[in-house]
């Protein structure tokens, strides 16, 4: 994954955590765990894909019994180093690298998945998706969502037009985490995947944040399209941040109320014919 919108380094994976984490990550990070309650037996393991810096993998072990051992897994190292620093005391999780289009774990192995805000980096979705279902256990559930799309997520538009004036040309950099949103065809995937009672739910919050500049922070300082703006535009992040954090004050106020909008989906492994037999 060369993509800029999955290179998080140096600095970015604290601001991301600070500053976007507040804002993107945590209702959404609840609602995922939420899902899962109940659904993971005693004593049973569950697969984090894409856990960043553990903000996620905190509200599922608030929401599982502390026998459920979780394995948080992401592609970046530095994003894992801060969920090492922040929440490497959290009770039977381990955090370690791995490339979900090839999963270091045998077949069967875990109870459940969970995916926060992943799927849209895949390389290889329908691969990533028949990799995850291949290392669950017949009966496991698998739970992701995804970022409706910029309509319903305005913040994004805000911030997009905010930044424009610094590009020779428009940034397409918010395309794959808000691109990746059509029901029928996520659906599809993981039918074609193999996975069986599969189900969508919309999820709509309006988050408030104290003031404007944090939000700003997160989206430059704390996601790779900082080094978009190095590589491209002559402007400093300070400039670049300021700027965003007056669109955002502008458009929502001094103290922002933010409406936002995922999309939440769920399915299970189906027993193989095998496994029945025995």
């Amino acid at each position: 994954m060369n993509n800029k919108t999955t290179q998080f380094a140096g600095s970015i994976p604290e601001q991301y955590d600070t500053h976007l984490g507040p804002l993107l990550f945590e209702f959404s990070g609840k609602d995922l765990a939420m899902r899962l309650a109940g659904r993971v037996p005693p004593n049973g393991t569950l697969l984090e894909i894409a856990c960043g810096t553990g903000i996620s993998t905190e509200f599922l072990r608030q929401a599982l019994p502390d026998s459920v051992s979780i394995v948080a897994t992401d592609l970046s190292e530095a994003m894992l180093a801060v969920a090492q620093h922040k929440r490497g005391g959290l009770p039977n999780v381990t955090y370690m690298v791995a490339d979900v289009t090839d999963l270091p774990f045998a077949d069967n192995s875990f109870d459940a998945v969970a995916c926060q805000f992943g799927i849209m980096f895949f390389p290889d979705k329908l691969r990533g998706l028949r990799e995850i279902r291949r290392v669950m256990k017949p009966g496991a559930v698998l739970v992701f969502n995804v970022w409706d799309s910029v309509e319903h997520n305005q913040i994004i538009t805000t911030v997009q037009k905010a930044i424009e004036e610094f590009f020779e040309k428009p940034s397409n950099f918010f395309e794959t985490p808000f691109g990746f949103f059509d029901v029928a065809h996520i659906e599809e995937l993981m039918e074609r995947a193999g996975f069986e009672e599969v189900q969508s739910f919309i999820v709509s919050a309006t988050i408030e944040r104290p003031d404007a500049l944090s939000i700003a922070k997160g989206f430059v300082e704390g996601s790779p399209l900082m080094l978009e703006i190095r590589e491209q535009t002559q402007a400093d992040s300070d400039e670049v941040t300021k700027t965003v954090a007056q669109a955002i004050e502008s458009a929502y106020g001094a103290e922002p109320k933010v409406s936002l909008q995922e999309i939440v989906f769920t399915a299970v492994k189906a027993a193989d014919i095998e496994e029945l037999i025995k």
